[in-house]
């Protein structure tokens, strides 16, 4: 059976992202909310892992919090700038037991297995450790998926324009059932104002985020691009349109027992 993500394609969207000059400002939000959430803690944790890092300076911000930080990045320049290694969460060797704390930000969305990649975060961690992360949710860009829609109509056939995203609902048990306990979920949505629809796939390459699907089309003809830019600037005020990203929080402990 095919994948449904391309990781091939992933790596490399990310190293494109990493050459443009990331847009960083979803995911300086994500990890900000991270460090705000462990200040609460009011723990100093031991040695630390951090998954996914657009910007190198994080590994030094968390460093408050932790006596040692690995850092690993599925991106292979972003792995670089952040003097890491790659990793792709449901394809790796965790070393048992390692860390105290996990820190996921914006990657866990685009892995083709998901209860596995927590699975094996949930092995890699100490009993009593904690898992911190962010990733995008079901609700992300609802206008570019109207576009597309818009597309499809235009090109007489439905084509996977936009990933699917898990529903803040079902996170919380994917955690549990991974062996995780105490799981919380919560919803960041932060909307944005987009001069052009030429804009809004701009700020998404530079996020690494464009189609990663496995099944993608590779070409799209000038009368559904049209038709993808007329609708969503539609769903606007004829000088800008505001599309929404959502982002699921998440927290869980490693059992102490068990």
């Amino acid at each position: 059976m095919t994948d449904l993500f391309d990781m091939k394609a992933r790596a490399l969207r990310r190293d494109r992202a990493a050459r443009m000059g990331p847009e960083l400002f979803l995911y300086d939000r994500a990890f900000d909310d991270c460090l705000q959430r462990l200040s609460m803690v009011q723990r100093q944790f031991g040695r630390a892992l951090l998954i996914g890092a657009p910007d190198p300076g994080w590994r030094d911000r968390l460093h408050i919090f932790a006596g040692e930080v690995q850092v690993r990045e599925p991106g292979k320049l972003f792995a670089e700038r952040a003097a890491s290694e790659t990793l792709v969460e449901d394809a790796w060797e965790p070393p048992e037991a390692a860390y105290d704390l996990i820190v996921t930000v914006g990657t866990l969305d685009t892995v083709n297995d998901l209860p596995l990649a927590l699975r094996l975060i949930r092995l890699a961690m100490k009993r009593g450790g904690l898992l911190l992360g962010a990733m995008s949710g079901g609700d992300t860009v609802p206008l570019l998926r109207c576009a597309m829609r818009a597309a499809d109509t235009v090109a007489g056939a439905a084509a996977p324009h936009v990933h699917p995203r898990i529903e803040a609902a079902a996170l919380a048990p994917l955690l549990q059932s991974a062996g995780f306990a105490d799981p919380v979920v919560d919803v960041d949505r932060a909307s944005v104002a987009y001069p052009s629809f030429e804009r809004l796939v701009t700020d998404l390459r530079a996020m690494g985020a464009t189609n990663l699907l496995s099944n993608r089309p590779r070409f799209m003809s000038k009368a559904a691009l049209s038709a993808a830019v007329q609708a969503f600037e539609a769903a606007g005020d004829k000088s800008r349109t505001i599309e929404k990203f959502e982002i699921l929080h998440f927290a869980a402990w490693a059992p102490d027992k068990g």
